[in-house]
């Protein structure tokens, strides 16, 4: 997973640079015709945008700007990145109550990664689409005490390890049916926009799982649900800039189900989220 997010991270990351070095003296109106020196324009682009390379010569040229025509598509992308912080909301408030103590976790370690695969929606003009997306989405704990979380308990509990574990991972993962209202503004003189996405989201379980590090017993794997819900409910915003900008989610039902003790506590996540 590290690498993954690693090489993710650094493609985005370039291509959102190499987007950024278009000349500013390009031909920006949809059918303005001027003479240029040779160059070069190219524009990259994630989810919905198309790469396009325009080469112009010392004759005169058009550079056109693509204006999507409304209508329904269906396809499979690799779309709204997202890159984040998790957090536990314990009924309101961001420091964990007595019986949820076992769940302490280190806030820089505890991350929330997840993507787009599948898309299909209707696009009503350039500015304005919805559509039903599907993806996976993983919620990372970093847990703080040396313990172990129980498999096939009857509610959410731990043993206390006499062990220490250099890392204590407490791990759910989702397939992830956003439905999103996506707005985007006129181009700029450098062909980026503004966007902003909002919508609900469900989440199915796929899988639960505890991951430690420790010297006596080195690496180890447990799967179970661990009480996770089955079905969360939740909101999400993305808004930014070119391909990159900034995301939120919060899930109004509680993180696991049939473990009384748990009951308010809910996960809301934030970060970078590229190519949405």
């Amino acid at each position: 997973m590290k690498r993954l997010i690693f090489t993710i991270t650094i493609c985005l990351a370039a291509s959102f640079v190499f987007a950024q070095n278009t000349p500013a003296d390009s031909a920006q109106n949809t059918s303005d015709t001027t003479t240029h020196k040779k160059h070069v324009k190219v524009k990259l682009g994630f989810g919905d945008d198309v790469t396009q390379v325009n080469i112009n010569n010392d004759e005169p040229d058009t550079a056109y700007h693509a204006h999507k025509a409304p209508g329904f598509s269906f396809g499979v992308t690799f779309s709204r990145i997202d890159l984040g912080f998790a957090t536990l909301i314990d009924n309101g408030s961001f420091t964990l109550s007595n019986k949820n103590k076992f769940l302490s976790y280190r806030q820089w370690k505890t991350s929330n990664f997840g993507f787009d695969v599948l898309q299909f929606g209707y696009r009503f003009n350039s500015a304005f689409k919805i559509y039903v997306s599907g993806g996976f989405d993983w919620t990372h704990i970093r847990l703080r005490d040396d313990i172990t979380i129980q498999r096939n308990a009857p509610v959410l509990t731990y043993t206390q390890d006499s062990i220490h574990y250099s890392k204590n991972r407490f791990s759910s993962t989702y397939l992830r049916i956003p439905l999103s209202f996506y707005y985007r503004s006129h181009e700029d003189d450098r062909g980026n926009y503004f966007r902003l996405v909002a919508g609900p989201e469900i989440g199915i379980l796929l899988n639960g799982r505890v991951k430690q590090i420790s010297d006596e017993n080195g690496k180890q794997k447990f799967n179970d649900d661990y009480h996770f819900a089955k079905l969360r409910k939740g909101v999400f915003v993305r808004m930014g800039y070119g391909i990159m900008g900034l995301y939120a989610k919060y899930y109004f039902n509680d993180m696991f189900e049939n473990s009384p003790d748990q009951k308010g506590l809910r996960n809301f996540s934030f970060g970078l989220t590229f190519g949405f």
